[in-house]
């Protein structure tokens, strides 16, 4: 006779909104993500965005429903603070790696500006060995650490501002880069040093924002941890729409956001509406809204709004 296992009830409280924790150094994100669920007891958590353990900064956490939000965020834009130091490879492209290859080459302040440009746009970037990139089934870096060869492939990824902030020292320089989703400052920070004919490798990184969450909404986990539960009760939680920004919102009757919390669609009708979905095209998607409580994120298909992910709330 076979044993029916009843299913697990989720144990932690129904808290939803969003926590921008600035990580400090020498922690993982999912050691933030722990702090912050034990701080808080909220149920359901989720990062947008990992940061290596030797790096700093916004590493926004969503909580409860915030968690269906998360997409808007990881492809936001993003702006990093690093230091490249000259004239060494390592395996990682980072300060943690073995030194590989050594260059006697230092670039100069003007070597550095001429070539700045040519990263700026669409470019093509092969990810570090060490990185979270599957390579049939199992993680880059877990290959490499293995000893195994990784032939990662070029990938195209988005730079939108790569200003150089200061020189150091003739074997530092510090640099501030606006990108897209998916771009490696240490594989930015390699290709500059092959682009000025030297070698470098990736220190000091910082995020410095993450879409609309920067340094002047974050909070430090050891404050997280003093606060406790009272954390989700205070001014840190930030709600659900912070992930939000930028995309029209439109506003519900009651009875057409009981049919959308339904799983129903709705017709678009009013003027304003249609003004508000002409601005996204057919296929965008809106935050539909009633009584300035998020209802659900929707798409519009035609003469008709259907939703994409309703907001239990």
């Amino acid at each position: 006779m076979g044993v029916v296992m009843g299913r697990r009830k989720r144990e932690g409280l129904p808290i939803s909104g969003w926590i921008n924790v600035d990580k400090p150094i020498g922690i993982t994100s999912a050691v933030c993500v722990n702090s912050v669920r034990r701080a808080t007891n909220a149920a359901k958590l989720g990062h947008a965005g990992t940061l290596d353990p030797g790096a700093s900064g916004i590493l926004p956490i969503a909580l409860g429903e915030a968690t269906k939000t998360m997409p808007f965020i990881v492809g936001a834009q993003k702006h990093y603070s690093f230091t490249v130091n000259w004239g060494a490879l390592r395996d990682t492209d980072d300060a943690q790696g073995q030194i590989l290859e050594c260059s006697d080459q230092r670039p100069t302040k003007k070597d550095i500006e001429e070539v700045l440009p040519s990263f700026i746009g669409e470019i093509e970037q092969v990810p570090p060995k060490y990185s979270a990139i599957k390579v049939n089934g199992r993680r880059a870096y877990s290959l490499a650490r293995s000893g195994l060869n990784v032939d990662l492939e070029a990938r195209k990824i988005s730079i939108f501002s790569f200003e150089l902030l200061e020189t150091i020292d003739d074997n530092r320089s510090r640099f501030s880069v606006i990108s897209g989703k998916g771009a490696y400052m240490r594989g930015l920070a390699r290709d500059l040093a092959y682009s000025l004919g030297t070698l470098g490798y990736l220190s000091d990184l910082r995020r410095n924002s993450v879409g609309p969450f920067s340094e002047s909404n974050a909070i430090s986990l050891e404050k997280i941890e003093k606060l406790g539960h009272s954390a989700a009760a205070s001014p840190i939680l930030l709600p659900i729409e912070t992930a939000l920004d930028g995309i029209p919102a439109l506003d519900l009757t009651v009875n057409e956001a009981t049919k959308l919390r339904n799983g129903q669609a709705i017709p678009v009708l009013r003027h304003d509406d249609r003004v508000q979905i002409e601005a996204v095209g057919d296929g965008g998607v809106v935050l539909a809204i009633e009584s300035k409580t998020p209802v659900a994120l929707v798409r519009v298909d035609g003469i008709q709004i259907r939703p994409v992910r309703v907001l239990n709330l």
